[in-house]
Formats: C-alpha cells, sequence, structure tokens
C-alpha cells in the first residue's frame, strides 16, 4: 500500500524568538538603551544604574514572555484597530467622499 508521505515540522519554526526569556527585539532595545545611558555619562554610577535598569527590564520581559510570548505583537496589532466601527455600508463607510459628478 502507497502510505502518503510525511512532512516533519521542527518546532523551532513555530517558536516564537525569545532572548533571555523576552521579546528579542524588546531585549536588544533595553540593552541598547543601557549601553547608551552607560556610555554617554561615563561614571561608575551609571554603569551601575544601567546596569541594574537592564536586568530589571529583562526580568520584566521574561515574565510577561512566559505569560504569553506573542503580547506585543498582539497588542501592536491590538493599536491599529478603530474604537469604533459605524454600521453604515456603501462608500462613506470608509470614510472617504464620493468623487464629484459619481452618482
Amino acid at each position: 500500500m502507497n502510505e502518503p508521505e510525511q512532512t516533519i515540522m521542527r518546532t523551532s519554526l513555530s517558536r516564537p524568538q525569545q532572548l533571555l526569556g523576552g521579546d528579542r527585539e524588546m531585549v536588544i532595545m533595553a540593552g541598547l538603551s543601557a549601553a547608551m545611558m552607560a556610555v554617554s555619562v561615563m561614571t561608575f554610577v551609571s554603569f551601575v544604574l544601567a546596569i541594574v535598569s537592564f536586568w530589571t527590564i529583562v526580568i520584566v520581559l521574561a515574565r510577561i514572555g512566559k505569560a504569553d510570548p506573542m503580547m506585543r505583537k498582539v497588542y501592536s496589532r491590538h493599536l491599529q484597530y478603530k474604537d469604533f466601527y459605524s454600521a453604515k455600508s456603501g462608500v462613506t463607510a470608509f470614510g472617504k467622499t464620493p468623487k464629484r459628478g459619481w452618482r
């Protein structure tokens, strides 16, 4: 008998990309901002403050990543939606006015 061909689906292809337990882009931005904060002042206090703030942000991002790894993308998608969609249909439903001479 001919069995159907099976394709192996690797879990690494569907798993969200995380760094130190948090969203990859957010952790990189936290590291970059901490490095800029430390280097801009160049004192011992600024380096300590940058390290403490970086690890605090990473801990928060790791907790968010554990709760929902896609939370940043879902939230940014949520911001694109309007608060109210009218029940009208037609050309004016999308906020466009009809062109002159069009009936």
